[in-house]
């Protein structure tokens, strides 16, 4: 069958909407019809050469769509169901889903790659085989998918909204709720509230944070941060520190969570002279692979007790975290309808980008049109 989808050919260039070739699920596969992307800071590094992927890729790896056909050996889903896709798919056998770390399955080794297990792309054009971002090339109108890679939701969730539970809003929350760990009555900073730090000023203030501090140096970014659970908002990691010192007695922050879109040394740094005694940095944003981007002083670590780690996904379980956030999202407890802040068609896919380097959106989601 044909779809049309968004393509990059080379790093640097605008993304080109393609039609392309797309061949029906085997075993374990799904055929998808997307009816949502989300428009996330990873793609970017993909279009920007800051994540080495093969080359072409239909982008996009927050999709959510209803299943139209399954392949053989499909347990998971059936035809009519509704999904969200996880960007990293879980096997649900290997040591590391075994394990109950799902973030880090074997399977997701290719994700840069693009094709199934088997080495498969689905995917053909006048470039030969083209790659599926996360192995789902959510901007795409339909795609053939691994079933490790869907999320069944209840059929009366809105998709426009739970697409984004398929990766920056784990990933935020996670790395606040999972990897800091934060205890009800610490002081928290969030440094960067875009897509994803938006959702770790979410499940801290859910934690139980008594002093949450969002840092960014966008106004809109700050108000939304203030509107959605942080209890402080300021432009730079300075400001943050001294606020955390003031209200812990001199101590700084308990916990540091670092979500910008390219983390650099001097983001890290900041990070980790803000938290004080037995505090901790968790580190979920990006650079590039090579990039040499932290340098700390090691006896600060040991004479302080200080943790920095890093966090996939925000170290969730998608078959089980997925379903969850969404509970809360119903329940009345996480706010997804506030962070879309534009929708975009599909040959708008490069102003959504555009939009979203300039800081203009929390997050922008795709519909596609069938």
């Amino acid at each position: 069958m044909k779809t049309k989808a968004a393509v990059v050919y080379e790093t640097g260039k605008p993304i080109e909407i393609e039609e392309l070739e797309l061949d029906g699920p085997k075993d374990g596969e799904v055929l998808i019809r997307y009816t949502h992307a989300g428009l996330c800071h990873s793609d970017v590094h993909i279009a920007h050469g800051d994540l080495e992927a093969r080359l072409p890729m239909v982008l996009g790896h927050e999709g959510a769509g209803v299943i139209e056909e399954v392949g053989p050996g499909v347990t998971r889903v059936k035809p009519g169901d509704h999904v969200v896709c996880s960007f990293i798919p879980n096997c649900g056998v290997c040591r590391w889903c075994a394990t109950g770390q799902q973030a880090i399955c074997d399977m997701g080794a290719t994700i840069l790659e693009g094709y199934l297990p088997g080495e498969r792309f689905p995917f053909t054009g006048p470039k030969g085989n083209y790659g599926a971002m996360c192995m789902l090339g959510t901007f795409s109108q339909y795609s053939t998918i691994h079933q490790n890679s869907v999320v069944k939701v209840d059929d009366d969730l809105p998709l426009d909204k739970a697409v984004l539970v398929g990766c920056g809003v784990p990933t935020g929350w996670g790395s606040a709720v999972n990897a800091a760990d934060v205890k009800p009555g610490e002081t928290v900073i969030v440094s960067g509230v875009g897509g994803i730090g938006i959702n770790a000023v979410q499940g801290a203030r859910y934690a139980g944070a008594k002093n949450l501090i969002a840092v960014d140096p966008l106004q809109n970014k700050r108000e939304k941060a203030m509107e959605l659970g942080a209890t402080h908002a300021v432009g730079t990691i300075e400001e943050a520190a001294d606020l955390a010192r003031q209200m812990t007695n001199g101590n700084g922050a308990d916990k540091a969570v670092v979500t910008a879109g390219i983390v650099t040394e001097e983001i890290v740094t900041g990070a980790f002279d803000a938290i004080g005694k037995a505090g901790t940095v968790v580190l979920t944003g990006l650079n590039k692979l090579s990039a040499q981007n932290v340098n700390l002083p090691g006896s600060i670590f040991t004479l302080f007790k200080k943790t920095v780690k890093g966090s996939l996904f925000g170290d969730c379980n998608p078959t089980t975290d997925i379903p969850k956030i969404l509970g809360l999202y119903q329940s009345g407890d996480l706010k997804l309808d506030e962070l879309i802040t534009k929708t975009y068609t599909l040959e708008q896919v490069n102003e959504g980008y555009d939009d979203l380097l300039n800081g203009k959106n929390v997050r922008g989601v795709l519909v596609h049109e069938h």
